[in-house]
């Protein structure tokens, strides 16, 4: 537990010591602010953040994989990856490390956007339900991004491959399932809608918290995160 810590908090110190992680905060911010700015509380019409949730988690479609992209890339181009394989660290460990510290800069990122919350409620009664709900999704749905952009990671030297990889994996995952569903008999099709993440996160946005979902993300967010361990210690052997 010690040795995870202490590569979580080095890991996670390391987003701040590079401009890559200012950048991804600084996007965030602007482009989530212009939004409120434009669409924070309009006569006639509910005080909601539902609108803002759908517009984040468009974000993290590529803000996901660029978090996560220089996670063991770097270190595989640098070399600097060596010592640590060679370091009496497990690589579930040296993996899990890494996706926690980039899950809190998910958090980090997020801080802030709790004044468009302060100011919702300055300016009207909004139901908080579904605002702690729409958190909850966002959290979930970003630990699932980044397991497979850690995934990537692990499998390129390269960060531009990592994050396109991420990508175009994040928009297959997504979109795929609602292509191929209609398609298939039942309950087949059910079962292919039930793989995309955007199907879960609606109820989120209506402030319902499933536990069902809770379980789908932090299970397919292991399943990656596995996938990456193994990929992790083929190379401890090469």
């Amino acid at each position: 537990m010690t040795r995870l810590l202490a590569l979580t908090s080095r890991e996670f110190s390391s987003f701040f010591r590079t401009p890559l992680g200012w950048v991804v905060i600084a996007i965030f911010l602007c482009l989530s602010s212009l939004f409120f700015v434009q669409n924070a509380v309009r006569p006639g019409e509910p005080a909601t953040m539902r609108g803002f949730f759908a517009v984040w988690w468009g974000l993290l479609l590529f803000l996901a994989p660029a978090i996560s992209m220089r996670l063991v890339a770097e270190e595989l181009r640098t070399g600097t990856i060596e010592p640590l394989l060679t370091a009496p660290v497990g690589e579930g460990t040296l993996i899990a490390s890494k996706f926690f510290a980039a899950v809190l800069f998910l958090l980090a990122m997020l801080v802030p956007t709790a004044v468009y919350v302060v100011v919702l409620d300055t300016l009207s009664r909004p139901d908080y339900g579904p605002i702690l709900a729409g958190y909850a999704g966002l959290v979930l749905l970003g630990m699932l991004y980044l397991s497979v952009g850690t995934l990537a990671s692990t499998l390129t030297s390269s960060q531009t491959l990592a994050f396109l990889g991420t990508l175009f994996a994040l928009l297959l995952l997504d979109f795929a399932p609602a292509r191929i569903a209609p398609s298939l008999p039942a309950p087949i099709d059910g079962l292919i809608m039930a793989i995309a993440p955007s199907e879960r996160m609606k109820d989120f946005a209506r402030g319902l918290i499933d536990t069902s979902h809770i379980a789908y993300f932090l299970a397919a967010s292991l399943w990656f995160l596995t996938l990456a361990s193994l990929v992790l210690q083929s190379r401890r052997w090469r």
